[in-house]
């Protein structure tokens, strides 16, 4: 029961993070650098430690995230 809580959650923070990053291909004009490279640090951060306590729903969740994340890093980078 456990890994199903964290299992949902780990689908809904990272579902969440969807519509941002199709949103990003129209513009990243109103995305913050600053928030974003320090969101990507605890991402990375939150999925070392999921490896380390071999955690799936940790590291399912924060891979997933930290793929988003970097893409939207990505778009703003290159587009501004």
């Amino acid at each position: 029961m456990i890994s199903l809580i964290g299992l949902m959650a780990a689908l809904c923070t990272t579902v969440a993070f969807v519509p941002q990053a199709l949103k990003c291909w129209r513009s990243t004009a109103d995305i913050s650098l600053s928030m974003f490279l320090i969101f990507a640090l605890g991402v990375c951060l939150w999925l070392a430690y999921g490896i380390v306590r071999e955690d799936l729903p940790l590291i399912l969740a924060n891979g997933v995230t930290l793929a988003l994340v970097l893409s939207i890093l990505w778009m703003k980078v290159r587009f501004g």
